[in-house]
């Protein structure tokens, strides 16, 4: 994509135009990843061994933690790079780039070293008992030990491509990894196979990782002339405007992951104390959960870059016009989705595992967890709004309100008074009190934009 083309993306083209160019790879990406995500699930559940789903379920806030590191530099670095890209200011968007690689490579050989030397207290800490504790063990050696940097960096690397308006590229490279790991899973998990149970899951993982940085190289080495996205040595630099522009954005994003991870691990080890059965259970309503509320992050994650650009360029009725858009097209899908949830999630449970207890319990479980949905999708695009803006105080603020103040507490509330199944509605509880914030805080910070660009109109 040549600088015209980028210009009339983020410029001229018609805002459903615009939106969709840029959301739908991004979405169709990020379903892709769901379904990776339940291939692992769907595997391991016909092995019908609830310790090996128990152990998926049980990693999980690990692999969640890589997006600390991923929002850090991928959300950091591609909305300095979009707010460059609308200044034209061609050298910070390769500087800034090149910042976010070399971070996020330094810190995924980090995140191996640190989880090797700690991983039997860490192992304990997620919830695994006797029962779970080797299964889990094998899915993160292959996942974290020998997985975390290239599983950073395809992350990152997508970031970092979507910034300068290539979504379709970015999404391709996701989904390279993703198909293969669809395709490795049975051939590593199932008894016809290698029969590796858990630790297959977390090998195809891994493998399909690794390809997928190799996408990302090959595409950045073709297109070394007429792309912005730099990972030459040369092109970083410790400018300070640089780093203050991605960890301002960065950092709040990567705590806002963390607390993800706090949330998760809390959950399991609630959940933990009921048995393996109801761990599994709970990572397979989960799982299912995924597909709507990565459609919803996919969109955001496609919107931002055009947020960013028309933010930086000063065009707020072209960003507010976006972002409203993507609020009916997520509103719509979500209420949709939360309704076939609800009244199919017992059919929907049983396609992941058959015995009946944890059908029950999944059922109920996806039940909870769905009402969510509709209010979920505003938080998404509200956080994504204020990353794209280069907000950072405003996003963390959201992120401690949604997992401190409400949803953990919620955990504990709900669980005395409905204990196990009351779990599953303590993200419904933060959602709802979130997108109402959501929708006051965005009316603010629009009415004042639109506000200050009147009145520099009239100087």
């Amino acid at each position: 994509m040549n600088d015209t083309q980028k210009t009339e993306l983020f410029e001229k083209y018609p805002i459903p135009k615009a939106v969709m160019t840029m959301a739908i790879p991004t979405i169709i990406s990020s379903l892709v990843m769901v379904i990776y995500n339940l291939a692992d699930t769907y595997f391991v559940g016909i092995l019908n061994d609830p310790i090996q789903n128990a152990a998926v379920t049980l990693a999980a806030p690990v692999l969640l933690a890589f997006n600390a590191v991923n929002n850090l530099f991928g959300v950091g670095s591609s909305s300095m790079m979009s707010r460059a890209l609308g200044k034209k200011e061609y050298d910070t968007v390769r500087s800034s780039s090149a910042f976010g690689f070399y971070c996020a490579l330094l810190c995924g050989v980090l995140f191996s070293l640190l989880y090797t030397a700690f991983r039997h207290p860490l192992i304990n800490i997620l919830g695994a008992d006797a029962q779970t504790y080797t299964a889990t063990g094998e899915y993160l050696k292959w996942t974290v030990t020998y997985g975390a940097a290239p599983a950073i960096l395809n992350v990152v690397l997508a970031y970092l491509v979507r910034s300068e308006g290539a979504s379709l590229h970015a999404s391709v490279g996701t989904m390279s990894g993703c198909l293969l790991n669809i395709v490795l899973d049975p051939i590593f998990i199932l008894p016809w196979g290698f029969n590796l149970g858990a630790s297959g899951a977390g090998l195809a993982t891994f493998l399909s990782n690794c390809v997928a940085c190799l996408y990302f190289f090959v595409l950045l080495f073709i297109k070394r002339k007429s792309t912005y996205v730099s990972v030459n040595p040369a092109a970083l630099r410790l400018n300070k405007t640089i780093i203050i522009g991605v960890c301002g954005v960065g950092i709040p994003a990567a705590i806002q992951n963390l607390l993800n991870v706090t949330g998760m691990t809390v959950l399991n080890n609630f959940t933990s104390s009921f048995g393996s059965d109801a761990v599994a259970a709970m990572g397979i309503a989960q799982k299912i959960n995924m597909v709507p509320l990565y459609f919803s992050l996919g969109l955001s994650q496609g919107l931002m870059p055009l947020i960013s650009y028309n933010y930086a360029s000063g065009n707020i009725d072209r960003m507010k016009k976006s972002f409203l858009f993507a609020v009916k097209i997520s509103l719509t899908f979500m209420f949709a989705v939360t309704a076939g949830y609800y009244f199919g999630s017992g059919f929907l449970t049983k396609l992941f595992m058959k015995n009946p207890e944890i059908v029950s319990y999944g059922s109920l479980f996806l039940k909870g967890l769905c009402l969510a949905l509709p209010f979920l999708c505003m938080d998404f695009l509200a956080v994504g709004v204020f990353q794209a803006c280069g907000l950072g105080k405003k996003a963390f603020l959201f992120a401690i309100l949604r997992k401190i103040i409400l949803e953990i507490p919620a955990l504990f509330i709900w669980n005395f008074i409905w204990p196990l199944y009351g779990l599953a509605y303590a993200q419904a509880t933060a959602e709802i009190v979130l997108s109402v914030a959501a929708v006051i805080v965005l009316y603010r910070l629009f009415t004042g934009l639109e506000n200050k660009k009147r009145q520099s109109a009239n100087t």
